[in-house]
């Protein structure tokens, strides 16, 4: 569950595998709290919940997850006792993701660098409402997914167009703080209210209409892939650019030789928008590690249900725990 959606799905164990029954999406805003979106998902009293995993876009604390881009408060022992579960377990909606990937095949990647075949840590940043990031620690053997919040640390100008769009952010939030300003849905209205201030150009009126009727990142994009507005490719341009840096960044504090894993909403569907040599070249522009990078695997995750099979099968490992 994060900011923008949730996703619900109901699965039984035969022969060691996973089946879904059901499963529906919601918008999250649709429903004041988990516990009413999951009665109007599942209010058949006869079909026990052995175990329910929920990723959410939160800090898990102990039991209890607070989501960071919506309202909702979750606590895993209170929904155990409202909704007859006999357990509920809660981890980070990449975490989720991270524990998904082992379930995905060749067809749920785009390449965006070969790499080498590495085995070694791995990391999982997807840009959508919010930007989370995950590690999976490789232990020789196995990958052991983590959750992190590496999404707030703090935005790094590399040039002095960065540090113009610095300045404007700091105008506009208490905190700049963090990646998640510039690379997420919300980041992309950032760049582009920022790229749109230092324009000589006027904004279309087509535009204005679009983006008072619908002020989100997809009509950016959309602008973007029409080839309707330089203002809107360039916005683009600069997500995709930082998208790189910090993915860059990323694989640098966890060695990440084993592959990085990009998912969430927003780059699968602007796969279009993305020059793989600009984006390359910006992951590999780290000076003296740059040799380290160049071996190692970027990969577009394709798959929207990643994180809700990982979630299915964390629950499931909950099981044959108890």
């Amino acid at each position: 569950m994060g900011g923008t959606k949730t996703e619900l799905a109901l699965f039984h164990i035969k022969k060691g595998k996973l089946f879904a029954i059901k499963n529906q999406r919601y918008a999250t805003t649709d429903h004041d709290s988990f516990v009413e979106a999951i009665r109007h998902f599942h209010d058949d009293k006869s079909s026990l919940i052995d175990c329910a995993c929920l990723g959410v876009a939160g800090t898990v604390e102990g039991d209890i997850v607070r989501g960071v881009n919506f309202a909702w408060e979750i606590d895993a022992k209170k929904l155990e006792s409202d909704l007859n579960i006999k357990r509920v377990l809660l981890i980070n909606d990449l975490q989720a993701n991270a524990y998904g990937l082992s379930a995905l095949g060749d067809s749920d990647f785009e390449i965006l660098a070969e790499g080498e075949k590495n085995e070694g840590n791995a990391v999982v940043i997807s840009p959508g409402t919010g930007l989370g990031e995950a590690g999976m620690f490789w232990d020789g053997a196995y990958y052991h997914p983590y959750a992190t919040e590496g999404g707030h640390c703090n935005f790094a100008p590399t040039n002095e167009q960065d540090v113009e769009l610095w300045k404007f952010l700091k105008d506009k939030f208490d905190h700049v703080s963090c990646w998640e300003r510039l690379i997420s849905g919300k980041g992309i209205l950032n760049i582009y209210e920022f790229l749109r201030k230092h324009n000589v150009e006027k904004e279309p009126d087509w535009l204005t209409e679009q983006l008072k009727n619908d002020h989100s990142a997809k009509v950016i994009s959309a602008a973007a892939i029409e080839k309707k507005d330089p203002v809107c490719i360039e916005t683009m341009q600069l997500f995709f650019k930082y998208l790189a840096i910090e993915s860059s960044e990323l694989a640098l504090k966890t060695k990440a030789t084993g592959g990085i894993y990009i998912g969430g909403g927003i780059v699968p569907k602007n796969i279009s928008l993305i020059e793989k040599q600009e984006f390359y070249n910006n992951f590999i522009n780290v000076g003296r590690m740059k040799h380290l990078l160049k071996t190692t695997p970027i990969k577009i995750v394709l798959n929207d249900r990643t994180a809700l099979m990982g979630a299915a099968y964390y629950a499931a490992m909950g099981i044959l725990d108890q």
